[in-house]
Order: structure tokens, then C-alpha cells, then sequence
């Protein structure tokens, strides 16, 4: 899965670190996020999204291939 996290942290000159410690995980999980080792759970990706102000699908992108 596709995600802008990469553009949204430069946007607010934001590290992976402070990313990390403002949604609960580590920041190994931000960095396998934003080169597509791992999918966030639902749960996660609402964090996220809820951090930037913005909704999981401005956040996260859904390739229609993937729902197969």
C-alpha cells in the first residue's frame, strides 16, 4: 500500500521519531510504513490520519489491485 506519510512529514518538518512517538508505535513501524513492508492496522492509519487532520484515503493510498 501506497503512502504520502514521507510528503506529509517533510510538509511539517516532522522526523520519523517525533511521527513515531506522536501515534504509539516505533519508528522502525513509520519507516516499513513508508516503504511498504508493512500495512498499518485500522486502528493505526486513524492515528495517523487524525495527526495530519486529514482522512485514512488522503493518507493512505488503496490500489484496486490490492483488494483481491
Amino acid at each position: 500500500m501506497k503512502t504520502r506519510i514521507p510528503e506529509l512529514r517533510r510538509q511539517q518538518k516532522l522526523s520519523q521519531e517525533e511521527l513515531a512517538k506522536a501515534v504509539g508505535v516505533t519508528r522502525q513501524t513509520i519507516t516499513s510504513l513508508e516503504v511498504g513492508k508493512y500495512t498499518a492496522s485500522l486502528v493505526l492509519a486513524h492515528k495517523i490520519a487524525l495527526y495530519f487532520n486529514l482522512t485514512i484515503e488522503e493518507v493512505f493510498l488503496f490500489d484496486e489491485e490490492e483488494k483481491s
